[in-house]
Formats: C-alpha cells, structure tokens, sequence
C-alpha cells in the first residue's frame, strides 16, 4: 500500500529481506555527525519528581519551520543511529529538531526513578505542555519509532484534537504490543529477543531507578520479555499484570481518534512488529491517517537504493513539507 506522492521502496543490495534491513544499523555502526548543528539541552521536571533530557538542534538556516520532536524505542535513546539520522536528514531540510529521551532512558536516566514503558504518554504530554513559544511557536511536529512510535498513537488518540502537533508519522509501531510480544518470542527471533532483554534489563536495573530490591533480585533469573513484563514493568506501573499493561498500552484502539494529519510507517516484512494489524485496519475510517505499508524495509531499517537516508526519513520529510504546503 504506496501512496503516489511518495517515493517506491527498493531494498539496498545487500539488504535484502526483512532482517538484514533490521541489523544493518547495528552491523555497520556509522557514525551520524550532528556537529553542524550545536546541540542544546533541554529538561523537562515531571511532577513526581523526575526529569526528561532531550537535545534540541536548529538547522544552519532559520526558515521558520515547525520543530520536529524524536521518540526512540524500546532500549533507545537519543543517541540511537535511527534518531540520529532522522535528525540529520530533517536538520538538513531546514527543521530543527528536539531528540527526545523517554523516562529513564540515555541522558534522562540518572534523573529518574522510574522506566519508561510501551504506554506512557503523560511524560510526552507533560513535556509538550513545558515548551515555551521560543521552540513551540511555530508549531510542533512528531516522529516515533517502534515503541516510540505506539506511545505517540496512543497519545494522539487519547488527546484527539487536543493533540498539540501539526503532523505526526510513526514508524514500525508495535500497534497490538500483545501480538509484537508473541513475535518477538519465536525460535527464529531468538538473538532479537536476547538482545532486547538484556537492554530493558539494563535500563530498568539501572542504579537510580525506583525498582523494589526483591525486583531487582530476581531480574538476573528472568528468561523472556512476557516475564519480564509480567514480574517487573506490570507491578512497578499499576498493571495488573503483562496481559492488563498491553491492553491498556496499545494504540491501535485509538487509531480512530486520532484527529492530526499522521502518517503511518510500516514494513510486512517486520521481523520483530506483525503487519496483521495493519492490513486489517480500515483506513478509510479516519482520513487523518495515511498508511505507507511496503513489503520491504525491516524493523526501522528502509535502506533503500540509491539513497543514503533511510526511505522512512525521505517519506517523513515529503509528508511534513506537504502539511505546510497545504496548511495541514
């Protein structure tokens, strides 16, 4: 499913196939300058008593376009080689661009007692309402990215015309983190799954985090994600359990509420996030939504041919620049 205004994906050789265009990142680690664009930081206090870091940059040209804010995944931050490319590609283009960490994540992480989760956009909410018109002025833009991407649906949803942005895209969105949990857990994803348990380990085991010490005991022992969720990220957040906190985390029953321009990013070829829900959902319903649904890309891969930016950040660039075209 391509919309015509937009460019075809073609994988880049060698990057064929689903997890190939998900590991290149990690196996060729790039290095993604930002010096160009002096970096300032910026922290938001949260009313519990944590603080979010993000790094704002401005592009060489100040041409009045909106600010785009970052929100990496599970295990990221904004240092991930995904976010840091985004943020060049949309420097480059004239935006300037506010890297953004979730609770307890990257820079934010010594500040915080408690962890992110797949559900949390009171923090996003809190931080947008913190901005002053020097950075929100001009009106805000928002990129999010596999977890990153279902807490920004989750809050466009929950906030219908609320919503404090002008346009949105999220990008291979676990939408049913219920169904991205059984993917993850297959025999053929079993180096995926080690790697992201490690991470959330490390992260929620860091020493400032808030973790009861008969948590923080038993995480070495924990084997899966589910458990994880279940034993740890459920009881620290009020779930009742790993089943209640990816009900109540998921965006795709908001999807219909969502009442700013978003355009929706994801491959079929995801190793880690299902496609199902994608293909299912009726579109139709909500103009507001524009779906791009190639057969290739990966997990926030989108190597493309020809190209040096990933395919997802041509087709965010082209989508924003159009909103301002057309006065959303």
């Amino acid at each position: 499913m391509i919309d015509p205004r937009f460019p075809r994906f073609v994988a880049r050789p060698p990057w064929i196939g689903g997890d190939l265009q998900t590991v290149r990142n990690y196996l060729r680690r790039v290095e993604v300058p930002l010096d160009d664009y002096p970096e300032e930081r910026i922290e938001f206090p949260l009313a519990d008593g944590d603080r979010l870091v993000a790094a704002l940059h401005r592009p060489a040209t100040d041409n009045g376009r909106p600010l785009a804010i970052l929100i990496h995944g599970l295990s990221g931050s904004q240092d991930s080689i995904y976010l840091r490319r985004s943020a060049r590609h949309l420097l480059q283009a004239g935006f300037p661009v506010l890297r953004f960490n979730l609770r307890g994540a990257g820079p934010s992480g010594p500040f915080c007692r408690l962890s992110y989760h797949a559900g949390r956009s009171e923090d996003l909410h809190a931080a947008l309402m913190q901005l002053d018109g020097r950075l929100a002025g001009r009106g805000l833009l928002a990129v999010g990215y596999s977890m990153g991407g279902n807490l920004l649906l989750k809050y466009l949803g929950e906030q219908g015309r609320r919503a404090l942005f002008l346009g949105a895209v999220s990008v291979s969105a676990p939408v049913l983190p219920k169904e991205a949990q059984l993917r993850i857990m297959r025999r053929r994803n079993a180096a995926y799954h080690r790697h992201l348990l490690e991470a959330v380990k490390q992260d929620f085991g860091r020493p400032t985090s808030a973790i009861p010490e008969s948590l923080r005991a038993l995480m070495p022992a924990i084997r899966t994600i589910y458990e994880f969720d279940d034993r740890v990220v459920a009881p620290v957040n009020g779930f009742a359990d790993a089943e209640d906190y990816y009900a109540r985390t998921a965006s795709f029953p908001l999807l219909d509420k969502i009442k700013v321009p978003t355009l929706v990013i994801h491959a079929r070829n995801d190793p880690w996030i299902p496609a199902a829900p994608y293909l299912q959902f009726d579109w139709k319903r909500n103009p507001k939504l524009l779906p791009l649904l190639p057969r290739g890309g990966g997990h926030v891969g989108f190597h493309a041919l020809g190209h040096a930016a990933p395919w997802h950040d041509r087709c965010t660039v082209s989508f924003f620049e159009g909103l301002l075209r057309r006065g959303r």
